[in-house]
């Protein structure tokens, strides 16, 4: 099992990040996914929320350390809150994370080689009529 909790500091952000092989984007929002009996980081996700919308800036799982259900889990719960916080729409680059996880966490690839999603009624039940 795992915890997915939001980082409370700029300190614990940077060290999050560089234990995930990614660099701490100030001012931005994390998320750090730890094992929930040993404490261990298994990944981690840093975005932004504004008033274009979301922006995923990294979703990575911990060095040497890569649970592809986790990282999904942790992919959508980190859109969940963005969708919360009236933000509808999410966007990301190349460079965010891995192609098949992006792309499984529900983003499609752009025109001009991003990735992006719109969320409207995604986590409410409507956008599947339900099903």
């Amino acid at each position: 099992m795992f915890k997915i909790s939001p980082i409370q500091s700029p300190e614990e952000q940077k060290a999050v990040a560089k234990a995930c092989g990614s660099e701490y984007k100030n001012g931005a929002f994390g998320y750090a996914m730890r094992d929930s009996n040993t404490g261990e980081l298994m990944g981690f996700s840093q975005f932004e929320i504004t008033a274009e919308g979301g922006r995923l800036l990294d979703l990575r799982p911990a060095k040497n350390l890569d649970d592809y259900e986790a990282m999904f889990i942790l992919g959508r719960a980190t859109m969940n809150f963005i969708d919360l916080c009236g933000s509808h729409t999410l966007s990301a680059t190349s460079e965010a994370g891995d192609d098949t996880l992006l792309r499984a966490i529900g983003l499609r690839t752009t025109d001009n080689n991003e990735y992006f999603c719109d969320m409207t009624g995604f986590f409410d039940g409507s956008h599947c009529s339900g099903h």
